[in-house]
């Protein structure tokens, strides 16, 4: 199957929203894609889409996205149709001074497993390099040893622990950070990476385009 990864749009929100609800049970209310899109400056999304299926078809909206299209439609706004790709996972970065920090990255279950993750995380560090950001952090959850194990491959390191970081349950958060993007050891590391997943995903390109 073949994916591609690009900037995520406005008609890519119930898609979007789908996915992070799947792998972020416990998320609510759900993230405010609309404002983080317009918040170019500070924050950031990327997509990732295969060309090989078809999108799901519409569901039911929430009364929050129904109130939501109705406010556009009594601003004289229209909604964007949904996309008709199929997103299989996205990752959001918001851009803190010298540092990119991911705030979610997921990916569909039916499609983990694959290296989407990886070329999500790829994605990232490079739209980091473009933008002259010294670091790429994020936090974990202390249970999720999988995700944990992935990070430390694309060359983030444990800095700390912060208690009782998440809201449903009061686990620990363990901090990760990258060393200096920039540096002669980082770079050889990382476009090794590269190399590899370009091989596992036919080819694609991990590097971002700009909206």
């Amino acid at each position: 199957m073949a994916y591609a990864v690009r900037p995520m749009a406005m008609a890519d929100i119930p898609q979007v929203t789908e996915i992070e609800r799947e792998a972020f049970l416990t998320t609510f209310p759900s993230t405010s894609y609309e404002r983080e899109l317009r918040n170019s400056a500070l924050s950031a999304y990327w997509v990732v889409w295969t060309t090989e299926a078809p999108a799901p078809p519409p569901r039911d909206s929430s009364l929050l996205s129904r109130l939501g299209d109705g406010l556009r439609r009594w601003l004289g706004e229209e909604p964007p149709p949904p996309t008709s790709e199929l997103l299989v996972g996205y990752v959001g970065v918001w851009f803190l001074g010298d540092e990119a920090h991911i705030t979610s990255i997921a990916v569909r279950e039916p499609y983990r497993r694959r290296g989407l993750g990886q070329l999500l995380l790829a994605t990232t560090i490079d739209a980091a390099l473009q933008r002259s950001c010294r670091v790429v952090t994020l936090e974990a959850r202390v249970s999720n040893e999988g995700a944990i194990a992935l990070y430390e491959r694309y060359g983030l390191h444990r800095m700390g622990v912060r208690r009782g970081y998440y809201t449903d349950n009061r686990e620990d958060a363990v901090v990760m950070s990258t060393d200096p993007l920039s540096s002669d050891a980082f770079q050889v590391y990382f476009q090794g990476l590269k190399a590899v997943l370009r091989e596992r995903l036919n080819g694609v390109s991990a590097e971002p385009r700009e909206r």
